[in-house]
């Protein structure tokens, strides 16, 4: 085993981790070369493959489609119907107390709800 650098790699990885996964028990020797292989590509995709955070909008259209939730459903969270549209399009903040409304009552956590901060490089 050794780090993987390239995609090819990478390819070779995935493809040992699926045969693996349907024959192996636990404590084992293939069960150890599993664990150790899927720890190496999770490294390698956190490097080469990474995933943002998604902005704090999107994470309220995302809840609001897995609840079947309208526009009109945030006013009771947000504010009036002109407030929300404003959020929603990106034209207005939320304030601390929004953003502890929804965390509250939609369960978004609130690490999705904070802006991140721009890199200026």
């Amino acid at each position: 085993m050794k780090i993987i650098k390239t995609e090819l790699e990478y390819q070779q990885a995935l493809k040992r981790i699926d045969e693996l996964m349907c024959k192996v028990e636990p404590n084992t020797k293939e069960g150890d070369e599993l664990e150790l292989l899927m720890f190496l590509v999770e490294s390698y995709e956190n490097e080469f493959y990474p995933i943002d955070e998604p902005d704090p909008i999107c994470a309220i259209k995302f809840r609001m489609e897995q609840l079947g939730l309208k526009q009109k459903d945030l006013c009771a969270i947000l504010g009036d119907k002109a407030i929300v549209s404003k959020i929603l399009s990106g034209k207005r903040k939320l304030t601390t107390t929004m953003i502890q409304n929804l965390h509250n009552s939609l369960k978004i956590p609130f690490e999705s709800l904070f802006e991140k901060p721009k890199d200026n490089l």
